[in-house]
């Protein structure tokens, strides 16, 4: 592990399930963290990516801990440390839910008895729908138990512009003959913000690949349409949701996400529209960054009581 005093984060390697290597960052709150937060990243990108916002996080109480995806960043990029089967795209929502689950758990044992939250973004923020959906391991019903809330900014459940079912059918039947076939998955820089800066960082970030793997986008795709179509059902009525989305994205569907939040059965639910944004809220101009943390900080601040509630109930 190392860290430095212009560093408001610590980063580590630790090892995932079946001993696979993560880069991993810590925005540690200074004292005991009030909160902890996991937070899931979109496709192709990384956790340094939100080195402006993060910070906010830990100067109010939370503690944020934050991982580049198997497939992705330095997870997948790292010449020295990267696992050895490590490879850019190579990933599946099985393992995904699995690798969230760990990372969930882990928490919850370094910090016994503070309210965790799961927040993801994009690609993420699909995961992180589907991650309390689940009728089967992974994640257990116990881990989808410990947690206190669920923060979705700009979800993929549906893209804005989806592709045809044909070649979303042709490109799943292919996966199961080729999995981790290359394939192109490029996102237009400036259908990603209206910050002209952060969209050229983008398309120049050597952590950053135009591509996927045939099996990684198919489940990045086709589960998001079963979580349309039929997972919303699965939501436990107890668990609190947040929604962020800007009603500018053209990378991932505000509708589908505001239909999916009208379908969960959450009782502690809600939508917020960010008007005019785009898809990356947190590279967004206007104070939508400092906004978006704000409101998310907010939010997870007025859940605590609600958490320790439901733990003093869950020991008696």
């Amino acid at each position: 592990m190392s860290s430095s005093q212009t560093q408001p984060y610590t980063e580590a390697w630790l090892a995932g399930p079946g001993g696979h290597q993560f880069y991993t960052r810590t925005y540690a709150a200074p004292s005991p963290p009030k909160a902890l937060v996991v937070f899931v990243h979109g496709f192709a990108e990384h956790v340094g990516r939100y080195e402006a916002s993060f910070p906010a996080f830990s100067e109010r109480g939370v503690t944020l801990f934050a991982f580049d995806q198997r497939g992705f960043g330095r997870t997948a990029l790292d010449t020295e440390k990267k696992s050895k089967d490590a490879s850019y795209g190579k990933t599946s929502w099985a393992r995904q839910l699995e690798d969230i689950e760990w990372w969930v758990k882990y928490l919850v044992k370094e910090h016994p008895g503070v309210p965790v939250f799961l927040m993801g973004h994009s690609m993420g923020g699909g995961l992180c729908c589907a991650f309390p959906t689940r009728v089967h391991a992974p994640p257990s019903s116990d881990t989808i138990k410990s947690l206190s809330g669920v923060i979705l900014c700009s979800p993929l459940v549906r893209l804005t512009h989806p592709k045809p079912r044909i070649v979303l059918f042709a490109g799943g039947m292919l996966g199961r003959l080729l999995p981790f076939m290359p394939v192109p998955a490029g996102v237009e820089p400036d259908h990603l913000s209206r910050n002209p800066p952060r969209n050229e960082a983008y398309l120049q970030d050597p952590l950053i690949k135009q591509f996927g793997t045939l099996k990684g986008v198919d489940d990045m795709l086709s589960g998001g349409e079963k979580l349309a179509e039929h997972d919303w059902q699965h939501w436990p009525k107890d668990l609190p949701a947040l929604f962020l989305h800007g009603t500018a994205d053209q990378v991932t569907s505000p509708v589908a996400s505001e239909n999916f939040y009208s379908r969960i059965s959450a009782e502690d639910k809600k939508f917020s529209h960010y008007q005019g944004a785009y898809h990356e809220m947190f590279q967004e101009i206007d104070g939508i960054p400092e906004k978006l943390s704000d409101e998310i900080i907010s939010w997870i601040e007025a859940h605590l009581s609600k958490s320790d509630s439901t733990a003093l109930k869950a020991s008696l």
